[in-house]
């Protein structure tokens, strides 16, 4: 406690404490801009999150698979026959039954509303879990709480999937599954950033779309070394990690210094910050001199004060709604796309791997240029080509079959980019007292562009048109409200609704000499 002492006194200030009063901006910039040890621990532990979440979302596309099948009985069946217009002695699985739930419960006749109903339940779920569990990091419990409720709500839920016995208890527990990850991407990826100072806040972005490809990447690994053992072992893979996972966050991450800040809990974001402190001068930093604006209303009548705040500032609901249009588009691509393989004739391992390997230099490309690119060009162009690619996902199918694939991993790769920069962007676009909420809403309009997709997909079984070809509209034209958002790149980072608005005043201000 005598350590904490000259950080919160007014007496015995050293020089650099009796200046004028520096912003929380600043003061955060002098104790962590730099990129310790420590800052590269917390964060690569925090994005490590994202490994759980890939996982957890792309897992039924091994679960829920449409087993192979043979013929026993040659004399009333072939390889072109109609499984479900066939005597149960006439064929049999490749795998056995237990491998996946449409071979283990019976389903293979089902209707594509019964069999993609678990799909659909876990995207509903993120969708609640989104609407439910969004300002809870903003307004209440914090970032770090929020992440770990979502990963042990996560881990939980796949563990009792494991003892589901028919598809409905089974789609049951796929919601709240969803409703858990609804909110551990967002509170990673602003947790994360919200440790380390401006110049590294895209690459440290970035560290968390390397981590959702590293999940995304050991699914085919686990279900192919997986493949002839029950389905129920491949969520207790992924499930019993997070548990461990959680309670090394618990004790080795800190909260969100600015969070602290701004809800009032000064000593201890000073005792964060300090433990933090890249240097020796900030050890001995005072704090009594930072200025943190004040919003001009309530902000904490109840948890959904944050989004009542979006909506009430018209430049905030005008971002809010075209990043959110954006990410409908964009979801609707980049969970579609690896549901979709299965109408393609690719091997369903190689597909999946193949996608998922397609994230790696998407991840990279946003690492390595996020500092040097424009977000709002870049967002616009990746929507734009991987519209036009999955278009011609379906142009290819017709003409040149061997090429199909090829435009659907351009396609992929091109949503997968757009996905990580529409993060970034909105990470940028809003302040620290909304900041989580408006992530939240952004991803919740991905996820929702990802409730449409398996229906588009269970349709375009026989005709790609109808889920390639609706892919690639959708995303080329959701892409265009960003033509009337600002450039964020460079920018300062706000922690108050009325510091960005004073912000954008006083651009617009020196912008009209200039235009006159």
């Amino acid at each position: 406690m005598a350590d904490s002492t000259p950080l919160l006194s007014d007496s015995d200030k050293p020089p650099e404490s009796k200046r004028s009063s520096r912003s929380l901006d600043e003061t955060i910039e002098r104790c962590i801009g730099g990129f310790g040890w420590l800052q590269i621990f917390q964060a690569i532990l925090v994005s490590f999150a994202w490994v759980f979440d890939a996982q957890q979302t792309f897992i039924s596309v091994f679960t829920d698979a449409q087993p192979s099948w043979h013929c026993t009985d040659e004399s009333v069946c072939n390889n072109f026959s109609n499984i479900c217009q066939l005597p149960k002695d006439a064929w049999s699985w490749d795998w056995p039954a237990h491998t996946s739930i449409i071979s283990e419960w019976g389903h293979e006749c089902s209707t594509s509303f019964i069999t993609g109903l678990p799909a659909s339940s876990f995207f509903m779920g993120c969708l609640v879990g989104g609407l439910v569990l969004a300002t809870l990091a903003d307004s209440t419990i914090g970032r770090k709480n929020m992440l770990l409720f979502s990963c042990l709500m996560m881990s939980l839920s796949s563990i009792f999937t494991v003892f589901s016995s028919n598809i409905w208890i089974y789609s049951a527990l796929r919601f709240f599954n969803g409703f858990g990850r609804a909110t551990v991407g967002t509170c990673a990826l602003v947790l994360s950033t919200e440790l380390v100072g401006k110049r590294w806040r895209g690459q440290v972005g970035v560290i968390g779309f390397f981590c959702f490809t590293l999940g995304f990447l050991s699914l085919p690994a686990m279900a192919y070394v997986n493949r002839g053992s029950s389905w129920r072992s491949l969520y207790l893979w992924i499930s019993v990690p997070t548990i461990l996972y959680c309670i090394l966050v618990h004790f080795l991450v800190h909260e969100s210094p600015r969070w602290l800040f701004v809800k009032g809990r000064k000593e201890e974001a000073v005792t964060t910050l300090k433990s933090m402190a890249q240097t020796a001068s900030a050890l001995t930093m005072s704090f009594s001199n930072v200025l943190i604006e004040q919003e001009s209303g309530d902000d904490n009548v109840d948890i959904y004060s944050s989004i009542k705040i979006l909506l009430n500032k018209r430049w905030a609901a005008q971002r809010l709604a075209a990043v959110m249009v954006t990410g409908f588009g964009i979801g609707m691509v980049y969970y579609g796309m690896p549901l979709g393989l299965g109408n393609l004739s690719v091997n369903l391992y190689l597909g999946v791997t193949l996608n998922a390997l397609s994230e790696l230099p998407a991840s990279l490309i946003t690492f390595f240029l996020i500092g040097k690119i424009n977000r709002k060009e870049s967002l616009l162009g990746f929507t734009i080509l991987s519209g036009v690619c999955s278009v011609m996902c379906v142009v290819m199918g017709r003409v040149w079959p061997s090429l199909q694939i090829a435009m659907e991993l351009i396609s992929f790769f091109s949503a997968c980019t757009a996905f990580n920069m529409a993060l970034i962007y909105a990470l940028e676009l809003f302040p620290t007292c909304v900041r989580n909420s408006a992530i939240s809403m952004v991803r919740q309009a991905l996820v929702l562009g990802g409730v449409f997709s398996p229906l588009l997909v269970a349709a375009g079984r026989k005709n790609n048109l109808i889920s390639f070809g609706v892919f690639g509209v959708v995303i080329g034209i959701c892409g265009l409200p960003l033509i009337w958002l600002p450039e964020t790149r460079g920018g300062t980072i706000c922690d108050t609704m009325d510091e960005e608005e004073n912000k954008q005043n006083e651009k617009a201000a020196a912008a009209i000499p200039t235009l006159a």
